[in-house]
């Protein structure tokens, strides 16, 4: 296997790269800027040291706690539960919550071998039952998994007295009812609201 070849094989291993878009990158990079090149391997070559789990939330960040945890505007008394650290990214783009984060780093899945106790679930209890939040929102993907474990930290939560959420799920903005599926279109029933 020569270099393009093995360039080729480490960029398909990403997610969503297959191997013609992989190609497709690797030439890029063959006519790139050589400053561009050398700045974008030292960032990939020093991504690891410089990014790490925020101690508090285990959302990605340089500084710890991250900037969302040490923000003295944010709303305290809720917590926003969310699978991965990049979800965090994805709810804050949208600049419809200003709460707290609790990353799991995962879904509760047996067949997988992933219980509760090898995610973030232990560290939500603490941070719950060390007071302050009025509100947990779970914000897990709407699937068997993602419903296992919301399902299971609303059991574990149940004695705390915190109110425990879940994001509404149904149909999409600019979706069609022609292309819902059962289980989107009974959500989206169950999760009305009034006008």
């Amino acid at each position: 296997m020569n270099t393009l070849d093995e360039l080729v094989e480490s960029f398909s291993r990403f997610p969503g790269i297959g191997k013609k878009s992989a190609a497709r990158i690797v030439t890029y990079l063959l006519k790139a800027d050589p400053v561009f090149l050398r700045q974008f391997a030292h960032r990939i070559v020093t991504l690891q040291e410089r990014i790490r789990p925020c101690s508090v939330c285990g959302a990605y960040t340089e500084a710890d706690p991250c900037p969302i945890c040490s923000d003295p505007s944010r709303e305290k008394t809720l917590l926003c539960v969310v699978e991965q650290p990049q979800d965090v990214a994805i709810i804050e783009a949208s600049r419809e919550y200003a709460g707290l984060f609790h990353v799991l780093g995962g879904l509760i899945a047996p067949l997988d071998g992933v219980g509760p106790d090898s995610l973030g679930i232990p560290r939500l209890v603490s941070r719950v039952r060390e007071g302050g939040f009025s509100e947990v929102i779970l914000a897990t993907n709407p699937t068997v998994e993602g419903d296992t474990t919301a399902f299971y930290i609303r059991q574990v939560l149940a004695d705390t007295g915190v109110r425990v959420t879940r994001l509404a799920s149904g149909l999409p903005v600019g979706g069609d009812l022609e292309y819902a599926d059962r289980l989107t279109l009974s959500r989206s029933f169950r999760g009305r609201t009034s006008l």
